[in-house]
This record gives structure tokens, C-alpha cells and sequence, in this order.
């Protein structure tokens, strides 16, 4: 089937992107966009949501020139619609995982779900970048984690990367808290027997389980091996509380002994399959604050009335283009404000307010869509 030789080609190009090049540098545009086009056409025939909303807006397969002429579906239009772009074939079987999105069960907090199908193209995007932020200079290393494992939280995606990493790279996994985020009374003795090996560790942690932590510990009470790494991925929405993050890092690095260079942030999305990563460990403090994308997924900032693209050093609404979405959609537009620098994506945080007028002119043109068909 064509869909699914499709689905091994990306697989391929993701496992084996470290032959082409570092991680780093971009596909060439022919390349993406003839990828992005292929992909567009089995989403526009398998998905009829997303297929509704392209045909509303006259753009059809055989019209599009540019990966940028592809409608982009908003983040939210996931709580109201199961974006499933798979052949026939999968009808009536189970996906590999179906991730939700934070948030209570319905109303104005329902939650959004990403059905995920092919879960070998999920690994495959996570592989490399991975490895190329966290563990440039080290194949394996004991893997503490402030993140639920993939068992007590099989619906969180961000557990599911955590799962990943154990398999793939961790030597030993320690989950030290549960799925309720209540962290297990081993925890803390875990992270003391760390601290008296001579063993790095990588220890992951959202933004709000490393203030936990942090706000458990006396300064300079655990001091982790030399070489040891942390991969924080944010995760304060919904908190009572936050941190400014240049605080947290020195205290991180005050009450860990892990330095801050050793603090790599990791940006992801659950409507996303691929993360972007600072790359700290290998580019120093310049690299700060700089997410950096795999070569299949890129990313634009966008006026939020308009949605026209903005250009480089320009503020403006985060879109992604995720050719690991292959399952679902691609085209997927954000209401995160960022600012391209370099070919790098700084994050601003989320848009004030109310929702950005173009997404909320986008969403209701899907749903106008749907319901006309």
C-alpha cells in the first residue's frame, strides 16, 4: 500500500537523518515540500474532517505548489474532531495510543485527543534529535524521572517520550512519581543513592516537578555525578504557581549540582509527534533559549489576524508543519507567540487574552466546514 510505503520512507529519512547530515541542518526545500505534498494528499483522501475544511477552502492536492498553501487545523479543533488519516485497513483495530491533551473531561476544558496509529513513526522522530540534546557524548546513562511512567499514564504523551527514553537510551529507569504527580516515598532516597555513585545521570522533569523537587532539597544537599544532564520540558499551564525559568535553572543547578549548561529544554506538543530541543550541550550558553527543529517539521510565526507568514526577527503565532504527523495532520497552527532568529525558534509564551483572531477565525471555518457536509 502506498500510505504505508510512505509511512517507511519517513521512518527511514528519521533514523537515518544522522547519515545526511547532523540533525541540525534543513532538508532542502524541493525536498520537503515534495514530502509535504505527499503527505497532504493521503490526509485530504483519509480525513474528513480536515478534508471538509481544505475543499471549504478550495485547496485541493493537485493544486498545491507549496507546503505553506496547506491548510493549517488549530490546536483546539483537536478537543472536537479525531484528525485520523489512516487507510481502511486500521478501521476497527486499536491505535497504538490515543494522547490527551491537559485539562478537565468537557466544556470549555475538554480535552484534545491525538490518535496515534503508526507508533514506529512517533519513535523514529524522537530518536535522533534526542539523542543529539541530551546525550552527544554518551550512549546510555541510568535515567531518573520526575515524569509518570508510560504505564500509569498511558493517555500522557510526554510519558510516553519518557518511556521512549528509557527504553532506547536510559541504563535503568527509576520512576519517582505517579501518574497524580504524588512523588513515591523512594523518591528521595532514589536521588541521594544517585548522588553517591560516580555514575551520571539523566534526570527528566517537567518545570513544575524540578520546583518540587528543589523545594524538597537543602542547598547542595544532592550533588549528582559529573556529566550528568537534565531535560526539562516547561509545564507550568494550569499551575497555581510559576518561576521565572533563568531562577529555576540557578536553582536547579544550586540544589542539584548539575550546571545549568547541562539543563536542556525540551518543547513539544501533544497534537505534535516531534519535539524541538536548545541545543546547550553543544553549542553553550548562545544556544540558549534557541529550540532547534528536526528537518521534518518546520516552523513559521505567523500575524495572528492575518495568519500571513512573518518574516525572521518578527513576533507573531507559532505554525507547524510535522511530516510525523503523517497519521493525523500535519498542517498544525499554534497559540504560542514566538520569533524565528537564525532559523531557530524562540518561544514567547501564550498569546494574551482571548484566542488570536486568525485562529479563531480558522476554527471556525473547520467547523463550518464539517457541518455543511
Amino acid at each position: 500500500m502506498e500510505w504505508e510505503e510512505l509511512c517507511g520512507r519517513l521512518e527511514r529519512r528519521f533514523l537515518h537523518v544522522a547519515e545526511d547530515g547532523p540533525c541540525l541542518d534543513p532538508w532542502s526545500e524541493d525536498d520537503f515540500n515534495a514530502l509535504a505534498i505527499e503527505a497532504f494528499a493521503w490526509q485530504f483522501e483519509l480525513c474528513a474532517p480536515y478534508r471538509a475544511l481544505c475543499a471549504r477552502r478550495n485547496v485541493l492536492p493537485h493544486s498545491v505548489r507549496n507546503w505553506r498553501e496547506i491548510p493549517a487545523v488549530p490546536a483546539a479543533a483537536f478537543k472536537y474532531f479525531d484528525f485520523v488519516s489512516v487507510p481502511l485497513q486500521y478501521a476497527g483495530t486499536e491505535p497504538a495510543a490515543v494522547f490527551h491533551t491537559s485539562g478537565t473531561t468537557q466544556g470549555s476544558e475538554r480535552r484534545g485527543r491525538h490518535v496515534v496509529y503508526r507508533e514506529s513513526l512517533y519513535r523514529a522522530s524522537f530518536h535522533h534529535p534526542f539523542r543529539l540534546a541530551l546525550l552527544p557524548d554518551a550512549e546510555r546513562l541510568p535515567v531518573l524521572s520526575l515524569i509518570p511512567s508510560p504505564i500509569d499514564a498511558s493517555a500522557s504523551s510526554l510519558s510516553w517520550m519518557a518511556g521512549m527514553v528509557a527504553e532506547a537510551f536510559g541504563e535503568g529507569c527509576e520512576w519517582l512519581v505517579g501518574a497524580d504527580g504524588v512523588w513515591y516515598p523512594e523518591a528521595l532516597p532514589v536521588l541521594l543513592e544517585a548522588a553517591r555513585s560516580d555514575e551520571p545521570v539523566l534526570v527528566l522533569g517537567t518545570a513544575l516537578a524540578f520546583v518540587h523537587l528543589v523545594e524538597r532539597l537543602d542547598r547542595g544537599e544532592i550533588r549528582l555525578p559529573d556529566g550528568s544532564r537534565i531535560m526539562e520540558t516547561g509545564g507550568f499551564k494550569g499551575a497555581r504557581r510559576s518561576i521565572a525559568r533563568t531562577d529555576l535553572y540557578a536553582s536547579i543547578a544550586t540544589h542539584t549540582g548539575v550546571p545549568e549548561e547541562r539543563i536542556v529544554n525540551e518543547y513539544g506538543m501533544t497534537e505534535l509527534l516531534s519535539q524541538m530541543y536548545e541545543p546547550v550541550l553543544t553549542e553553550g550558553a548562545d544556544a540558549l533559549g534557541l529550540h532547534v527543529a528536526p528537518p521534518w517539521l518546520q516552523v513559521r510565526t505567523l500575524d495572528p489576524t492575518s495568519l500571513e507568514e512573518r518574516p525572521e526577527g518578527e513576533e507573531g503565532i507559532i505554525a507547524f508543519f510535522d511530516l510525523a504527523n503523517l497519521g493525523s495532520v500535519s498542517h498544525v497552527l499554534t497559540e504560542d507567540l514566538g520569533v524565528i532568529e537564525g532559523g531557530r525558534l524562540r518561544l514567547l509564551g501564550r498569546a494574551p487574552g482571548s484566542e488570536p483572531r486568525g485562529c479563531s477565525r480558522a476554527m471556525d471555518d473547520l467547523m463550518a466546514a464539517v457541518e455543511s457536509r
